[in-house]
Formats: C-alpha cells, structure tokens, sequence
C-alpha cells in the first residue's frame, strides 16, 4: 500500500466515513477494485495495526499527545486535566481557540448539558454550549467527566472553564437537578443565575408521579401549566395549591421538593431574569444526535475526539451559511412603514429580527 492511499485511508477514517464506503470510493477512482493495488482486507489491516499502534501510548498517552497536537496548531487551545490520588486521569476539560471567541461574545447565557453523564455505556461527555445571533448553536467547552459523583470534580470543572475563558462568568446558567452541580455553581459562580431545564423537570415529574398519572390524570398538565402559564405569582401560588389538593398529593416528596426550587423554573419567578429565552435542552438536542454514535466508550479516543471536532466544525459551518442568507435578503416587515422596524431589519440578524417583530 502506497503511502498516497494509507494517507487517503487515514483522511477517510477521520472524517467518519465507513471503510467499506471508502474502499468502494477509492475503487471507483482508480477505475475498478483491480487498478487500487490494495484490497479490503489490506484497508482494515492497516487501520488495525494503526489502532494498536494508539492503544501502545494507552488512552491517557493518546490523549495528551492529541492535545498537543491541538496546542501546535492553535496555542489558544486550551486543555485542563484533572488527576485522582493514583495520578490516574478522572476528568478532562477541552475548549479550543473558536470557542474561547465564541463565549466572549455569545457567553451571557449558557447550558451545561449532561445528557450522556449517566449512561455507563456512552463516555461520559459534558457540554456548554449557547445561542449565537442567528440562534444557532455554538460550543464554549466541553468535558469528559469520569467522576461526577463529587462536588470536588464539578468545582473543578467550572473552575476550568472560567480559567479558559478568562474568568469571565456568564449572567445565566441552565443545568439539571444535580445537587452536587448546584452546590459547585453555588460556590465558584456565586453571582451567576441558576436556573433547570423545564425538559429535565418533566421528565422527572413522568418518573416519580407515574402511579398518579398512568390512569389518565391530568396531573402532569396541571403541573406544565404553572410551569409554562402563569405571569403572576399569586396565579402561580393559587393554582399550585389547587393541584395539591385536587390530586391529594400534600406529602408527596418529589412535589414538594421541586416547588422549593420554583425560581429556578416558574415562569413567574423568571420575569427578571435574563434567559434570552433558554428554558429547555433544544440548544443541544441536534448536537447529541450528531454525536451519539461516536460516544460508545469502547471508541478510540482520537476517534471520539476528531469526530467532536467535525460535529463542532459542521455547527460552525451552518452559521457561515445563515450569516450568507441574511446578506441576501431582508425579513419581511408587518409594519412596512414602522422607521423602528426598518432600522432593526438593518441591525438584527433575521432570526433575532423576527423575535423583536413578534
């Protein structure tokens, strides 16, 4: 095999196309399967002996040996990690020189999603991530956080993540109902609103008020109403009450246990709040379907890693083309002589434009 097709092979590998696909690609090139000098089981040969030649370093030595290669070609990237007593890698925190741009200017609200935390079989991937002026999604840093059991690894984390991004802290931060995350947010972003993903909040209600519910009560609906509804906080208070007493739920722990976290979900008690309209995990569904598959923990970790970069790379790609779109032309005015409609049509990006004329 020439060093030409180990170098296409590689390039393949790394942008995530199958080597099936790729050998049938590279055979279509070269004009039939017999002028590729190299056949399919050379190609799986190949990336195996270069699979084992990664696991020789083990997955710390490949790690570190990617972040530097990351800190050559960017010195801006930025890379922290965090050892147990054993000096055993346990939590790793990444952001690279884009991101650190992005959070200085889209930063204000952030989320801090942990969809993947909790499955033993997926690494244990964490993401901050926001909008940005076309409400596109944009990364600020990411961890994999192999021990989230202690308050130690998550002030750790954010304590990274600050350092990153030059100790500026953002005005708002979404999370889930993690209370050793609360505790570190608490403590090293003391002055940073906390607030929980509404989506999070429902599903959880789904778990611990199924035997309520499973015979067709309105009970989570009644809760989505004061969750979403209500502008006013006697409204709130009013309506909560009636739903503990028509549902008979007074002693009920989970319910009882949420409502004491109202501000940091009821829409009542966020008026004041600057949200920018962050409420529940939309901002990182599409990047996790875009990543599941790469996340099985039995991956390669430069696999992990150069497939991460490529999602990022594809979000960042989608702004590119909204930032064309917008040059192209102007959102429609429901006002058409309105001179503050016509000034903000000229300021605004459409995406924004069409929240402010709504």
């Amino acid at each position: 095999m020439s060093e030409v097709h180990a170098g296409l092979i590689d390039l393949a590998s790394s942008s995530g196309i199958k080597p099936k696909t790729a050998h049938e690609l590279m055979s279509r090139e070269a004009g039939g399967r017999a002028n590729l000098r190299y056949t399919d089981r050379d190609q799986k040969n190949y990336l195996r002996t270069r699979r084992q030649r990664n696991l020789m370093y083990g997955e710390a030595g490949c790690l570190l040996r990617y972040f530097q290669q990351q800190l050559n070609k960017n010195p801006s990237f930025h890379y922290a990690v965090q050892l147990d007593s054993e000096e055993q890698i346990t939590n790793i925190f990444w952001a690279d020189a884009r991101m650190l741009i992005d959070y200085a200017n889209f930063g204000d609200v952030i989320t801090f999603d942990t969809t993947y935390g909790t499955n033993n079989a997926l690494r244990p991937l964490e993401v901050f991530i926001g909008f940005n002026h076309h409400r596109g999604v944009v990364v600020f840093g990411a961890a994999l956080l192999y021990d989230e059991t202690a308050i130690e690894s998550f002030k750790w984390l954010f304590e990274s993540f600050l350092d990153a991004h030059a100790d500026k802290k953002p005005k708002t931060i979404f999370t889930d109902q993690d209370p050793a995350m609360a505790k570190a947010l608490n403590e090293v972003m003391p002055n940073t609103w906390h607030g929980l993903y509404t989506w999070h909040i429902m599903q959880n209600g789904i778990k611990h008020l199924w035997n309520l519910v499973k015979d067709g009560s309105s009970l989570l609906q009644v809760f989505k109403t004061c969750m979403f509804e209500y502008e006013d906080e006697n409204e709130f208070e009013k309506s909560w009450e009636e739903m503990i007493d028509k549902y008979a739920t007074h002693d009920h722990s989970w319910l009882d246990g949420i409502y004491k976290l109202k501000k940091k979900w009821a829409k009542c008690y966020m008026k004041n709040t600057f949200t920018l309209g962050v409420r529940s995990t939309q901002l990182s569904e599409s990047l996790n379907g875009d990543l599941k598959a790469y996340l099985k923990s039995d991956l390669d970790i430069v696999q992990f890693f150069e497939h991460f970069e490529r999602v990022v790379e594809q979000k960042r790609h989608k702004e590119l083309e909204a930032e064309f779109n917008a040059r192209q032309k102007f959102p429609k005015l429901s006002l058409k002589n309105s001179p503050l409609l016509q000034q903000a049509v000229q300021v605004y990006t459409p995406a924004i434009f069409k929240i402010f004329q709504d």
